[in-house]
């Protein structure tokens, strides 16, 4: 199983077709989907040239929004959300992302509960099609518009709510890098982990989200890697890179620091 992976929001400004033989090109052999950009280039089409690259799905990104917080009707969402699980499954995706939606001028008991109502409606869909839901929590500092969730400790009680394995959380190192977590608070958090969104910063966001090229912010990459499969995690590894300080970034410059340099010594072993 390949389980080095790049999100397509990194190389944002490429069309569907250019992000499948770029990766393939780069040395990638999985991908995080963006709907926006399967959809452009159609469907049915994307799924048949994933297969045709070789490439694997680590996510599909992604559903949510249930409080209102994107103009969207709750029922809106829960139905957008429902064709998303039947495309995850096409796809193959490792999982389907999803973000709550902000408070939205709810209190937070009230944004709590039409998150728990849409995924009590979802979870029967997902089990059918066999997708595993990843709920993202996101750093205080950039979350405002899109999850209430914004701890790890958070979102694990609610997962634990539901206690069913089509239902975990997807962790970004941007998010919840910035502070060291050990090997056995990880090996405590990897049950609940679907997905690692890998991405760096030199500073913790106070707004926008604002990545930079891994190994040259403040996020000790290498070292998240290792003690995440220290601790037992043997899943994707999903490079995330967007903001300012990648804008200018040549795309093909970004892969390959990715994968060659700060991967080089843990992830390559993991690739087949």
């Amino acid at each position: 199983m390949a389980m080095l992976s790049v999100n397509e929001l990194t190389t944002y400004r490429w069309s569907f077709e250019e992000d499948a033989h770029n990766y393939v090109r780069a040395g990638f052999s999985a991908v995080g989907v963006w709907r926006p950009k399967l959809s452009d280039y159609g469907e049915e089409k994307g799924v048949e040239l994933l297969k045709e690259v070789g490439l694997s799905v680590s996510s599909l990104n992604w559903v949510g929004g249930f409080t209102g917080s994107d103009g969207r009707s709750y029922e809106e969402a829960v139905a957008d959300a429902r064709d998303a699980i039947r495309l995850a499954a096409e796809l193959g995706a490792g999982c389907l992302i999803v973000y709550s939606g902000s408070r939205s001028g709810h209190t937070h008991s009230h944004a709590r509960r039409l998150l728990r109502n849409a995924i009590r409606q979802l979870l029967p869909i997902a089990e059918e099609f066999n997708v595993t839901l990843a709920i993202e929590p996101m750093h205080q500092g950039c979350a405002r518009d899109w999850t209430f969730l914004t701890s790890l400790a958070m979102t694990i009680e609610f997962l634990e709510e539901f206690s069913n394995d089509h239902l975990q959380l997807s962790f970004d190192t941007y998010h919840f890098g910035y502070q060291p977590i050990s090997v056995d608070e990880l090996a405590r958090i990897v049950p609940y982990v679907a997905l690692v969104q890998v991405g760096d910063a030199k500073r913790p966001p106070t707004g926008e989200q604002n990545r930079c090229p891994l190994g040259q912010g403040v996020i000790p990459i290498e070292d998240y890697i290792s003690d995440f499969r220290k601790a037992g995690y043997d899943g994707f590894f999903e490079v995330e890179l967007l903001g300012e300080d990648v804008e200018a970034e040549s795309y093909t410059r970004l892969l390959s620091s990715a994968k060659s340099e700060v991967f080089r010594s843990v992830a390559e072993p993991l690739i087949h």
